[in-house]
């Protein structure tokens, strides 16, 4: 799919002895606030009602299902942590999974995130812009038109930003991620401060808190998902790991910093809202963050609203610049177009991944009814940690003198295949539905592109001159080092 380039397709020069590669750029506070950035979006603000509603309002379970929540994204980041430091390129699971199970499971994977990924960061912008324009519009709706361009002005806006520096984006992650910490830490330390104060019906919630109906295995697993889908995001430290400086120590340090300090910051919160509001006030509030803004600090309520924008901002920035990383891997090893992998000669930024990462978002937006169809593709990313984990188990058997200058303890993986399949079968079985059986076969349609085009290695020539067009028009060119060694 990439492999047929001419050699006029090298026709954009660099200027002086520049090595075209991704360059070390992101230190540890930078990882830090990628991953805090990816993990803390809208969710924790808007919607953490799903866990208390489904362990049938009672206190005590849903702090014990945030918390192994938690643990077990705890548990997914050490594996990636590992991976991350034993083969430090850019593409997370799909560099990973290539190298542990080969390139057909690799090449279904992305074909599933092209899909995927971009709606997801379609959702996040629409819904930015449903936040950053109601303020406006009063009790009114705001019009879709504005909602749907401020979306793509939004989209567009990060990335140009993402392809054109990636210190800049760092920049931006850090700023972003600070802002949504200080709000969440205003909920945590009012709530502790009113929790200290000891109103009696407070105190007898938590003292109590187990003392409601309990609920069964299925509520309970029910509401684990809901937590772990709070949580999701912890993945996206390896999309950079090429990027990362030093990455043997900072990946592992950023992961056990990162995902530790949002479980303590989600159960400071929660504990929060509980002092605040009954749960029976938690789950019928629309948005339970203003609801305990409009109770605590009502003066400057409109505070939660905006921390909303901002943490969406936030979350669309990490989430764009890594999926940028995956289609660069993908084009690198073959399974994308190849100027996809090319870098821009002045920046050394993956600026063609970018464009094509944030074109696709865009067509969702268009007719956002798209959006709809992605909801199906939930059990996909389970699948993929499944199968990434699954990836560091063969790995440590099939590679054994593979250097890793982390190695996490080997039942872990192990587990974390187990629940991923779980996980993946679970809402199949309880709750079947026609739709996930199109999304499974949209995933094998990916055989109908693989097979002729990397397997067989067809090419079409006039390819080639589109290509070399588009890299005068876009100053890039392709990295240093070939693909394939490094991700084979």
């Amino acid at each position: 799919m990439g492999k047929g380039k001419s050699d006029d397709a090298k026709v954009v020069k660099r200027k002086g002895n520049t090595k075209m590669q991704l360059k070390r750029n992101i230190g540890y506070f930078d990882g830090v606030s990628f991953i805090i950035g990816s993990i803390v979006g809208a969710g924790i603000f808007v919607s953490p009602t799903g866990v208390l509603k489904h362990s049938l309002l009672n206190v005590g379970v849903a702090l014990v299902i945030w918390t192994a929540s938690g643990l077990v994204s705890l548990m997914g980041s050490l594996c990636y942590a590992e991976l991350g430091t034993a083969l430090p390129f850019s593409g997370g699971e799909y560099s990973h999974i290539k190298r542990g199970l080969g390139s057909l499971p690799a090449f279904v994977f992305i074909w599933t995130s092209v899909f995927t990924k971009p709606a997801s960061n379609a959702a996040r912008a629409l819904l930015f812009a449903e936040y950053a324009t109601q303020p406006f519009y009063g009790i009114c709706p705001a019009p879709e038109v504005l909602k749907k361009c401020l979306a793509l002005a939004v989209l567009w806006s990060l990335g140009i930003l993402n392809g054109c520096s990636v210190k800049m984006a760092a920049w931006v992650q850090t700023v972003f991620t600070l802002l949504k910490m200080m709000a969440l830490s205003v909920i945590a330390v009012s709530g502790i401060v009113l929790l200290a104060g000891g109103r009696k019906e407070t105190l007898d919630r938590f003292e109590d808190m187990f003392s409601s109906e309990m609920p069964n295995v299925s509520q309970i697993a029910e509401a684990f998902f809901q937590g772990l889908y709070a949580y999701g995001g912890w993945w996206s430290l390896n999309y950079m790991a090429e990027e990362m400086k030093n990455p043997s120590r900072n990946i592992p340090l950023t992961v056990m910093t990162a995902v530790p300090a949002v479980i303590v910051f989600y159960l400071l919160v929660n504990i929060s809202y509980l002092t605040v509001l009954t749960p029976k006030e938690i789950v019928s509030s629309v948005a339970v963050a203003v609801t305990w803004a409009d109770r605590v600090i009502p003066s400057v309520a409109w505070i939660i609203p905006l921390s909303v924008s901002v943490s969406i901002f936030g979350a669309l920035n990490s989430s764009m610049f890594t999926l940028g990383r995956l289609s660069y891997a993908g084009s690198q090893a073959g399974h994308l177009p190849v100027l996809i992998s090319m870098l821009n000669v002045h920046t050394c930024t993956p600026a063609p991944a970018m464009i094509f990462s944030t074109t696709i978002a865009s067509i969702f937006i268009i007719p956002s009814d798209l959006l709809m169809l992605t909801n199906y593709f939930g059990f996909s990313a389970w699948l993929m940690i499944g199968l990434t984990c699954a990836s560091l188990i063969v790995l440590r058997y099939r590679e054994p003198n593979l250097h890793r200058p982390y190695k996490v303890f080997l039942p872990v993986p192990f587990l974390m295949v187990a629940m991923s399949f779980f996980l993946v079968l679970a809402p199949i079985v309880w709750s079947p539905n026609l739709q996930y059986v199109y999304a499974f076969l949209f995933m094998l349609g990916s055989f109908i592109v693989y097979i002729p085009f990397v397997y067989f290695k067809m090419h079409f020539a006039f390819l080639d001159k589109i290509t070399c067009h588009l890299q005068l028009l876009l100053e890039v060119s392709p990295p240093d080092g070939s693909a394939e060694g490094k991700h084979e």
